[in-house]
């Protein structure tokens, strides 16, 4: 048994299957039912079986797994307490958080981030919220940017950010002459939304409930840019971030307006594996962010 294996079997449990491990791991599929082959001939007990379509781990299997997460998570901390002691800061950072964040925030943040620590190499991911929150909990991520709340008792979550949520719509549109419109007015409006699941569409979705308006969705994505694309072509109005659209209400293609008598807002927040020893990267970053968003804050309170 080796390195190799214990990865190999981690890379199966996480991704439930030989063929997108070997694709993780950059090895072919034959490599990696011969690794398990291996391990299962020196155990001589099956690590995974398959019932139907779906791959199954084993008694023996999951004993493997605590030991590959165990030993991956020993060579982790270290690697990372040998950085923390060096004068430059170096090795990498797994920074994940949504498509809105990826977009707006994280580009600001990183030019600093690498401007005070040029050799630390840093990688972002987005996704939806749970498949996030999954990284983090299985160490491929070191640091997330989510909207709150996050509920796990395996993470340790840090709000940083309150973002007003705004109505949003075309340049001539009959509601954009105002700054601020009734919720009556809203009834009937095509609505273009983030998809179901995220906590930014929660909170609009407990507004139209409190407010007893059925909204008529007329689409539903992750992608902040796809909807400000599809409002800017006339398809519908939505609701969303301020930061996404400030640019645009600027260049005059977008309006924005609140919601009378309505305060929409989303809060979004640091989270990381709540383990006895955080990297010294980790909170670089987010001392980096805490910097640059207490520079900010003048400018923008216009959207608050």
């Amino acid at each position: 048994m080796d390195l190799r294996q214990l990865e190999i079997v981690r890379a199966i449990a996480e991704t439930g299957s030989f063929t997108a491990a070997g694709a993780r791991l950059n090895v072919s599929q034959s490599a990696i039912s011969r690794q398990i082959l291996l391990l299962e001939d020196e155990f001589h007990e099956r690590l995974f079986v398959r019932l139907g379509r779906r791959l199954q781990i084993t008694p023996v299997g999951e004993a493997m797994l605590q030991l590959s997460n165990r030993v991956f998570d020993d060579i982790h901390d270290t690697i990372a307490a040998i950085s923390d002691r060096q004068k430059t800061l170096t090795g990498e950072i797994r920074l994940v958080g949504g498509m809105t964040v990826c977009l707006y925030v994280f580009p600001p943040l990183l030019k600093e981030f690498k401007k005070n620590h040029p050799h630390v190499d840093v990688k972002v991911a987005t996704g939806g919220v749970q498949r996030l929150l999954r990284r983090v909990r299985t160490r491929r991520a070191d640091l997330a940017l989510l909207t709150l709340p996050i509920n796990d008792p395996a993470v340790i979550t840090v709000p940083v950010l309150r973002e007003e949520l705004l109505l949003v719509m075309p340049a001539g549109h009959p509601l954009s002459k105002k700054d601020s419109v009734p919720v009556e007015a809203l009834v009937g409006q095509p609505f273009i939304v983030f998809e179901a699941g995220s906590n930014t569409r929660r909170t609009i979705d407990e507004f139209f409930v409190r407010e007893q308006i059925k909204p008529n969705v007329v689409t539903e994505t992750e992608n902040v840019e796809i909807i400000k694309s599809m409002v800017a072509s006339g398809l519908g109005i939505s609701i969303v971030p301020f930061q996404s659209v400030e640019r645009e209400t600027r260049g005059g293609t977008l309006k924005v307006a609140r919601i009378r008598g309505q305060q929409l807002v989303r809060e979004t927040g640091w989270v990381y594996r709540a383990d006895e020893r955080t990297p010294r990267v980790v909170h670089e970053m987010m001392a980096t962010f805490a910097r640059i968003n207490a520079q900010a804050e003048p400018t923008s309170e216009r959207a608050s």
